[in-house]
């Protein structure tokens, strides 16, 4: 799309209210489909209230040419809520706590184990050493059952091939643990090559931070307006907004479709292949 026009010639004479209208437009046709507005000419005299009897609006579209995809890992690629929520259960069971159904972990997840621990535990236990020692814990029995239950999910490995086929870049940006993302996408996508693969990682924020993403952009040169982030959560589309790149919620996940909406997401699709259309 790079070096096309969108020319909107509107002659609303006297009608303020019509300029107003046009200007919005204006925005929103931008923000939609990723142009960058070049300019507004306005031509024409004053007319009463309205100081512009005539105007252009022009916007030049960005090579929009999606090079780089940017995924989530626990609810976007893999299905990972069963082991999760089995081993979280291990770990409270054998300190004699409270365990909890599957609804309740698919709200605990999203922000990093530690606050899935602290989620998880009674209210009163949530002291950081309480909180530090489960964690513990849970990331040992875990990574050796990281795998009993987890799935990709359906059109995700055809997805995944498809964008490798069409020259795009991957790269995931999740809040697990550094080890267990590694060894999930190693596990599960053995013969995808990502550019970059990263987790919770020591001195670096968690997601909704933009820190992780800038980090994919810098070492795979991809300019921001040529990336498309993918994620099942409204920390995902926080996380995209605050880098400055594209963003498309995913329904398959473990939010709803109000709270990808309600963060802001770009776009959201109900399945894989649906994101092919977005590039």
């Amino acid at each position: 799309m790079l070096g096309s026009f969108v020319i909107l010639d509107i002659s609303p004479r006297q009608n303020a209210n019509k300029f107003a209208f046009a200007l919005g437009l204006f925005v929103s046709l931008a923000r939609l489909w990723a142009f960058r507005p070049i300019g507004a000419v306005f031509t024409g005299q004053e007319h009463g209230s309205c100081p512009f009897s005539d105007y252009l609006f022009a916007i030049q579209g960005l090579d929009m040419d999606t090079k780089l995809m940017i995924f989530d890992l626990d609810g976007t690629l893999l299905d990972t809520i069963g082991d999760l929520a089995a081993c979280c259960d291990h770990v409270l069971a054998a300190r004699g706590l409270p365990l909890h159904t599957y609804e309740e972990y698919c709200g605990f997840v999203g922000n990093g184990v530690m606050r899935l621990v602290e989620r998880a535990l009674p209210e009163e236990l949530r002291t950081p050493e309480t909180v530090a020692a489960v964690r513990a814990d849970f990331v040992a029995y875990y990574t050796e059952h990281i795998d009993r239950f987890t799935r990709p999910y359906e059109g995700i490995p055809e997805l995944l091939r498809e964008l490798v086929q069409r020259g795009v870049r991957l790269a995931v940006a999740s809040n697990k643990f550094q080890i267990g993302t590694e060894k999930l996408v190693r596990i599960y996508f053995p013969s995808i090559r990502f550019d970059a693969v990263f987790g919770q990682r020591p001195g670096v924020p968690l997601k909704p931070d933009p820190q992780v993403v800038r980090e994919i952009l810098a070492d795979t040169d991809a300019e921001s307006g040529a990336v498309l982030y993918a994620g099942d959560s409204g920390v995902d589309m926080d996380t995209a907004r605050a880098a400055g790149v594209r963003s498309v919620g995913v329904t398959w996940g473990f939010r709803d479709r109000a709270e990808l909406y309600e963060h802001g997401a770009d776009h959201v699709v109900d399945r894989p292949g649906e994101i092919l259309e977005l590039l």
